[in-house]
Parts: C-alpha cells; structure tokens; sequence
C-alpha cells in the first residue's frame, strides 16, 4: 500500500480547503469500498480527508414531501429512518439488502455514490483493466462477464454498478448536492454517473476537488406504493445478478404512474424510461408489464455468458409490477 496522508475536517470548508490542497486527495466516509481498493493497490490517494465529523448526518422531511439525506447519514440510519420507510419504502428496502449489518453501520450516503464501478479484473491490479489503466484493454469481454452489463455498456468496459441504493434513487429521480470552493451546486443522478464510452475511468460528472454533502429526493406520491427486490447467487452479503426498484400508481385497472430502474446490468443505475413509457395510460396486466420490460430490454446487448440476464429482468418487471398492482387492487 502505498504511504499516504491523513486529516480530519470538522466543516465544509476545512474539507474543500484540504481536497483542493492535493489533486490526489480523497474523502473518507465510511471507508468500506475505498479502504479496500487501497489495500488491493487499486486506489492509491496521497491524502485522506476524513469527513465523519462533518455536519451532514441529518435526514430532513420536506413540507411537500420529499427528503433531504446528508451525505454522512450511514445506510443503516437510512434504512431505519420512519420517513424512509413512509414515504420511500423501496429505497428503504434496497439499502437493507445491501452489504452485511456491520458495514452498512460504517458506510455513508455519500461514499455509497462514489463506489466505484467494478469487477474482477479491476480488483486484481495483476490484469489488464481500461477502468483502472486506461488503454490497456477489458479481459471480461473475453473472459469471466457472467455478471456484467448487457445495457449501455461499451467495447472498453463491461463492469456493472454494485449499488443497491443507487437503483432506488434513480427510480425516485434523485438530486446530488455538492460544493467546490466556488460554491454549492447539484446534479440530477440521472447525470451524475457518466456513459462508459470510451472513458470507462471517469465515472462521476463531479468536478475535481468536489464534496458530496446530501441528496435530495423530490415529493413522489407514488413512491410511498414502491418495492425494491433483488436477485444474487447466495442469501446474504453478495452484489446483486439483477435488481428492481418499482412504484406503481393504479386507478381502475390503469397505469397513472410508474417509476422503474434496474440494477447489476449496466455501468450505473439504469432507469427504465422506455418500460415507462409503454406502461403509462395502459392496462395493470401481467401481459403489458412483459411488453413493457421486452421494450426496455430491446436494446440489450449481451455477451456469451450474460444473455440470462434478459429473461432474468423480465420476470422481475413482471413479478414485481404485479405484486404492485395487487396491493393497489385491494
């Protein structure tokens, strides 16, 4: 591992003050995905900042409806808070599949946004990776990809978001807020991951020296009627093979709204717009859902090892929209 730096901020300034001091400083959260890419020798930060301490661990209701979730709110106060599960069950729900009890303790809201995208071979510094060495190749195309993207991905990259929580976020249509030293700013989730392209290494639009400090979740009603499930190869602690955050708002047998955005099949939370569109002013039938989620999955492209993944989100569109419209049915 290489030697490196620590400081501790107590404010936001402090914190923006000591990332701009250094272009290879990094903020500590949590520490639970950056501690372990530096013992791997994969993330190699000349100083760490840790920002625990700042004044960002409160999670606010909004008149309207909406929340506001400080960036070091950990997963655990999250998951637990009573407007969380009221007002966004599914998002509730996506952090308490994620990880293990102990690490959600740990983690934050704002490092869990800034895990990196990853496989196999970005972890092993002993492969080729462009995400980690630009330039130098994607062996999964080639090699182990069973549970890499089949949507948006590129020829230089195939890695998936790990993220749980991303998905319920950008089902929700979730806002980052950040600051620089020129001051606060945000960016729609839907922006702030980058396409994979050709630039598989930059995966945030966050400017440098950049500070995550919350997110805010604009009112949806229809969240309050939401699920997230989530489908891996063992019961506990693994990365999802295909997940699901979906809210349903039915009114005599009709779509009025839906919200859907897919997990473990891209290079970042994937929102299903085309599964949307199809299903609003339609049928709440198991027969428009598969259309629905046949419609989003036209444009998947899979590999030798992943193409189970279309069936896979199929029937999750369908099981989970149906268990949704049952509940609004009753």
């Amino acid at each position: 591992m290489r030697e490196f730096g620590y400081q501790r901020a107590s404010d936001v300034p402090g914190a923006l003050a000591l990332l701009g001091s250094d272009p290879e400083a990094r903020a500590l959260g949590g520490g639970t995905n950056l501690v372990d890419l530096m013992k791997a020798g994969v993330e190699r930060p000349a100083l760490l900042i840790d920002v625990r301490e700042l004044p960002l661990d409160r999670i606010e209701a909004g008149a309207g409806g909406g929340l506001y979730i400080g960036a070091t709110v950990t997963n655990s106060e999250l998951a637990a808070h009573p407007e969380v599960r009221r007002r966004y069950p599914a998002l509730a729900q996506a952090v308490l599949s994620g990880a293990s009890g102990q690490l959600r303790n740990m983690a934050t809201v704002g490092g869990n946004l800034l895990q990196r995208t990853r496989c196999g071979y970005f972890t092993d510094a002993a492969k080729p990776c462009n995400k980690r060495d630009p330039g130098s190749g994607c062996p999964a195309i080639e090699g182990e990809h069973h549970n890499h993207a089949i949507l948006g991905a590129s020829a230089h990259c195939v890695a998936i978001h790990p993220s749980d929580m991303g998905v319920a976020l950008a089902a929700f249509d979730a806002v980052v807020q950040y600051e620089t030293a020129d001051g606060p700013a945000e960016l729609p989730l839907a922006e702030f991951y980058r396409p994979v392209g050709a630039t598989p290494h930059l995966e945030t639009a966050l400017p440098p020296g950049a500070l995550i400090t919350g997110i805010t979740l604009p009112p949806a009603p229809v969240a309050a009627v939401s699920r997230y499930r989530k489908v891996r190869e063992r019961a506990s602690y693994a990365f999802a093979i295909g997940s699901i955050a979906a809210a349903l708002d039915v009114r005599e047998g009709v779509v009025h709204e839906v919200r859907l955005a897919f997990g473990a099949v891209a290079s970042r939370p994937w929102r299903a717009r085309e599964a949307e569109r199809v299903l609003t002013g339609g049928p709440a039938s198991a027969d428009a859902f598969t259309a629905a989620a046949d419609a989003e999955l036209s444009a998947a492209r899979t590999l030798p090892h992943n193409g189970y993944k279309v069936t896979l989100m199929r029937n999750l569109v369908v099981a989970v929209l149906s268990e949704l419209a049952e509940e609004a049915a009753r």
